[in-house]
């Protein structure tokens, strides 16, 4: 599924994800029907400039990419970026037809309605996630993804790949390329929790398509300052301590860090509730359980995260693994086990096209 595309290639693809914390980019090429890791680089941004998105500074954007591609020696101009969701409007759209001309115009009339822009400045993508043909008993009908991003945005990200040296070969929502990294070909029903610096997105995905999905104005950032304001310490040191378990355990009353993390996470566990019962409302009740919940984005390594979760919400939770389907020499492992959670988004874009 693409917002932007220009025609693909068979040599390798470079992934590139711009957040608000910084720059990621994995460079994957096809080595016997699996993706094989090239190289790799990631630039983060300092607390004082987080607030300052690369996305309304291009020129300043593509010579920190530019940087970067030198640095970890890409070796291709073949790129696949993405566009943040909360950015991105997305809705599910029950078409009652199966015809291809009366679906289309359907969707256009129902998409006027909802998109909150005018059609004429947004980029819109449709994918058909079922088709229920006429019987004697039920009515034919289509169940559509509509994905609507503003063309200007669309233009931000052109003009730095431009500037960059790069060619962009498509642009594509942070949901799909999460979903090709963490869950592949899995198609139970799964709840991907993305925790970033400034904002945490959640997808329910039934069958690889994501139903549900939300972003909320919390992450990383939030964590941070709320260990720095309690203990009185620089925003740096507290942002270190969210990541060792011993600190956290010395911050927790009694060494048990469940009590602390559910006032840390109480709006992230207040939106996950939300967003099943979100899900159910959407399907009438009829959804799947969901089965698991798997981690990413940097403030997925909050020590226990996963254990707390799981017992708070009942579902098993996983740390998610985007090297899981990428070939890689295995001295590199300990490296990327530790950064994976913040390179979702780029290995599944690096992976578009090999699909």
């Amino acid at each position: 599924m693409g917002l932007f595309s220009s025609s693909p290639s068979k040599n390798s693809y470079l992934g590139v994800d711009i957040g608000f914390a910084g720059v990621k980019m994995v460079e994957l090429a096809i080595d016997k029907g699996r993706a094989r890791l090239v190289t790799y680089a990631y630039a983060n941004l300092t607390t004082d400039s987080m607030d300052k998105s690369l996305l309304n500074n291009p020129s300043g954007a593509a010579d920190l990419i530019k940087k970067m591609l030198t640095k970890a020696r890409v070796t291709t101009k073949k790129t696949i970026s993405v566009l943040p969701i909360s950015s991105v409007f997305s809705s599910i759209l029950s078409i009652p037809t199966t015809n291809d001309k009366e679906l289309k115009e359907a969707v256009t009339l129902q998409a006027k309605k909802l998109v909150p822009l005018p059609l004429e400045e947004v980029s819109l993508d449709t994918k058909v996630i079922e088709k229920v043909e006429k019987s004697d008993t039920v009515k034919p009908s289509t169940r559509v993804l509509v994905t609507a991003a503003p063309k200007t945005l669309v233009a931000k990200y052109v003009d730095i790949f431009k500037q960059s040296g790069l060619e962009l070969v498509s642009l594509e929502t942070e949901a799909f390329s999460e979903i090709r990294s963490l869950i592949g070909k899995d198609r139970s029903t799964i709840m991907i929790v993305d925790i970033g610096a400034f904002r945490t997105n959640i997808m329910i995905v039934e069958r690889g398509i994501p139903l549900v999905t939300r972003s909320i104005a919390t992450g990383g950032n939030a964590v941070t300052q709320t260990i720095a304001k309690t203990l009185g310490i620089p925003a740096e040191q507290a942002d270190s301590m969210k990541r060792d378990i011993a600190s956290m355990q010395s911050f927790a009353q009694g060494g048990d860090v469940f009590p602390i993390l559910s006032i840390l996470m109480k709006p992230v566990m207040d939106e996950l509730r939300y967003s099943i019962n979100q899900y159910q409302q959407e399907t009438n009740g009829s959804g799947s359980r969901v089965e698991k919940i798997v981690l990413t984005g940097g403030s997925a390594l909050l020590p226990r995260l996963s254990e707390f979760l799981t017992k708070e919400m009942n579902i098993n939770t996983y740390l998610g693994n985007p090297w899981a389907r990428v070939v890689y020499p295995p001295d590199l492992r300990p490296v990327l086990d530790e950064m994976g959670p913040r390179f979702a988004v780029a290995v599944g874009s690096a992976m578009r096209e090999m699909e």
